[in-house]
């Protein structure tokens, strides 16, 4: 999700504000009293005071107003608020914005879900050599650990489309690397990005094959094979 996106949600309202800060103001650098101090100004915002004083701000709070003023001007220098000059029929105002804040939680949760992404992928890939010692029998040799490595950090392979060409091999009966990264191949050179699209360029391929072979020959021909039924 694009974080300008993200915020311009935030300020629409369709994003629920005081749950997100309840769950992140920790790992934005915030303590209570700030939290508590921007829940404030979000209140006063709401009932139309873009601008509230810090003695306004302090009488709902257990601060002093000297106390909130030290607080406003901390959020401020931490980029974590800032005071806007507005005019509205030739009148000029200041309100408080919180627009940095919430570029700042959009970056965290952004951040976040990279991580979680990067946790999904790491388990597919330990995933993936675990399925392909077990189709082989034995340990991957460095080589072929190397040659795993490349389809998914060099050519961009999704490990799904990796588990794919494993079974197309398989069911080829020729279960060897080369096949496979020949599989993979073709499957990129034709545009294939899903398995449901190799699905079909491949069953496309054998009866392609099968309609090329003489009709007297009594070899027999491969089956098409769905490798997507577990």
């Amino acid at each position: 999700m694009d974080q300008d996106m993200m915020v311009s949600w935030i300020e629409a309202g369709t994003i629920q504000i005081p749950v997100l800060l309840m769950q992140k103001y920790r790992s934005l650098g915030l303590d209570e009293k700030e939290l508590s101090l921007i829940l404030q100004i979000l209140a006063y915002k709401e009932k139309g005071n873009v601008f509230p004083t810090p003695e306004q701000i302090a009488e709902n709070m257990t601060i002093t107003h000297n106390e909130c003023s030290s607080i406003l001007r901390k959020l401020v220098q931490h980029e974590m608020l800032k005071i806007e000059q507005q005019s509205d029929k030739g009148l000029g105002f200041d309100q408080y914005s919180l627009t940095p804040l919430w570029y700042k939680l959009a970056e965290e949760m952004m951040k976040e879900r990279k991580q979680d992404n990067f946790r999904n992928v790491l388990e597919a890939e330990q995933d993936l050599y675990t399925i392909f010692e077990n189709e082989f029998g034995r340990p991957l040799s460095p080589m072929e650990c190397e040659s795993l490595a490349m389809w998914i950090d060099h050519d961009g392979q999704d490990p799904t489309l990796i588990k794919a060409a494993l079974k197309e091999a398989v069911m080829s009966n020729t279960l060897n690397f080369r096949y496979i990264d020949r599989i993979l191949f073709e499957w990129k050179k034709n545009g294939i990005q899903t398995v449901e699209q190799a699905k079909i360029h491949s069953s496309k391929f054998r009866q392609k094959t099968k309609a090329s072979k003489p009709t007297h020959s009594t070899s027999k021909t491969m089956p098409v094979y769905n490798w997507l039924e577990q």
